[in-house]
């Protein structure tokens, strides 16, 4: 008969493999997917939007391949639409986010406006300084695990003001709860300031999204 600490040896190698099992499987499923170069060939009707007077088309992208150009026109939206959220606070986050937009991890999914579009004064600004037809904004995003749990973390979601309350911010996140699928991870995940009611209503109330506590 076996005794009960070998019974009890066993029952922990067993737990010990299953652990280690699951992990692997997490690890391969965050590996897979982030190997894919453009998530966005699965899914061609998700790579225009028209709607509302809005004329856009998608590409994707790769936080180790951007341009300096591009860079800059990242750079440039994020101040102009966050450093009034986080005021004196703004420099030091500022630092924390060039260094995420250029990690090997970051994708991106662009938005690019098409050239017979009818730009205002604010889209005229990213004309040509990103490269190709003008920038409307873009969407970071990474494959990552959340406790045990491997998910689609959008780190930004930035939009030029002529892009705005048109639609295009909830269709972006239906194209990534899309892309989630797709890639079999278990969420959608994201982080905004209590304080940014616009984004707090958008995520919550309008997409459905409920608050995580870590």
């Amino acid at each position: 008969m076996e005794s009960k600490r070998a019974q009890n040896s066993k029952e922990k190698k067993i737990r010990r493999k299953e652990v280690l099992e699951k992990k692997k499987a997490i690890d391969d499923t965050i590996k897979k997917a982030a190997a894919v170069k453009d998530h966005l060939a699965s899914f061609p009707p998700f790579c225009q939007y028209n709607r509302n007077g809005l004329s856009v088309y998608l590409e994707s992208g790769s936080g180790d391949q951007l341009s300096s150009l591009i860079k800059k026109y990242i750079q440039n939206l994020l101040k102009a639409n966050m450093e009034g959220m986080y005021g004196s606070e703004w420099p030091m986050e500022e630092k924390v986010k060039r260094r995420e937009m250029i990690a090997p991890e970051a994708r991106y999914i662009f938005v690019r406006e098409f050239p017979n579009s009818t730009p205002d004064e604010k889209s005229l600004k990213a004309d040509e300084k990103a490269g190709g037809d003008r920038l409307a904004g873009f969407v970071h995003y990474r494959f990552i695990v959340e406790e045990d749990v491997p998910v689609v973390y959008v780190y930004e979601l930035q939009l030029e003001s002529c892009a705005q309350g048109k639609g295009l911010g909830k269709f972006l996140m239906q194209l990534i709860e899309l892309i989630a699928r797709k890639n079999q991870v278990g969420a959608v995940m994201l982080t905004v300031q209590k304080t940014n009611v616009a984004a707090m209503n958008f995520y919550m109330n309008k997409l459905r999204f409920y608050t995580y506590v870590t």
